[in-house]
């Protein structure tokens, strides 16, 4: 029998991507899910495409706290508890600081961040009652700030510093706190990424066909929430990355500025 069978998986930003990939993954595991986005379309065609299976879907705005509040009270009312929430839901950027208006880092940081603590701060009673996990979606940016992704990578590094010291907190609650950092994956952030204006850019500058597929990360997401681990690195690059920021920082921050720059010029 699946580890997952009839748990209740609350996961935010299901509708595309990671997420979509990961409310698929899990109700193929005999979870009850529930998720939410911002696109009730997108959420609707999830709907129907499972229209047998217990799935719970609510438009919301993650970076709204009243949102989130109604998210987690709504899955409650439906399925009576959560045993896992999955903070998935974020926005990515693409724009120098310099060249950048304060309220696109603030939007992004609102998203992934303050997303990521309203959810937890009210699915948290029932996820203690039933000895639960809390995941955040991460990224290698939480370890090492990208150029072009200033905002993006303080969200990151913020997530992960709010979650170790929730980790920490609930050390002896039997809840386990872990973070997940995939790779570059095939997905939709980077099209909705925001621009200098704080406007999606509507394209990816990088190879889609080369990154990590959205369920490969929801696969390896589940089986590390089965094995209770801390937090998981995904790609190699990810762990040589991490490796050589903390043992080598300097030479990481010139093998960096290669890879996203050409002539001086942001080109991933």
């Amino acid at each position: 029998m699946s580890y997952f069978k009839d748990k209740v998986i609350a996961i935010t930003g299901g509708s595309d991507g990671i997420g979509k990939a990961m409310v698929e993954f899990f109700i193929e595991k005999g979870a009850k899910v529930a998720t939410c986005g911002r696109n009730y379309d997108k959420l609707y065609q999830l709907e129907l495409s499972h229209s047998n299976v217990l799935l719970h879907t609510l438009t919301c705005d993650v970076s709204k706290e009243s949102d989130c509040k109604r998210f987690i009270e709504s899955t409650l009312k439906t399925f009576g508890k959560i045993d896992i929430l999955i903070n998935n839901a974020g926005i990515s950027m693409r724009a120098l600081f310099n060249e950048t208006s304060p309220d696109v880092l603030k939007t992004v940081m609102d998203i992934n961040f303050w997303g990521a603590v309203y959810c937890t701060k009210f699915a948290l009673p029932s996820i203690l009652e039933n000895k639960g996990t809390i995941v955040g979606i991460s990224s290698i940016a939480g370890y090492r700030g990208l150029p072009g992704r200033s905002g993006y990578s303080a969200s990151k590094f913020a997530l992960q510093g709010w979650m170790e010291a929730l980790r920490t907190e609930l050390l002896h609650s039997d809840v386990n706190v872990m973070w997940i950092c995939p790779g570059f994956t095939a997905s939709n952030i980077r099209n909705t990424a925001l621009n200098t204006k704080g406007q999606a850019q509507g394209e990816s500058p990088m190879d889609e066909g080369a990154m990590m597929k959205a369920e490969t990360v929801a696969r390896l997401t589940a089986e590390a929430i089965e094995k209770r681990e801390r937090t998981v690195v995904m790609t190699f690059t990810g762990k040589r990355t991490v490796f050589m920021n903390r043992f080598f920082p300097s030479l990481a921050d010139k093998l960096v500025y290669k890879f996203f720059f050409r002539n001086g010029q942001l080109t991933k």
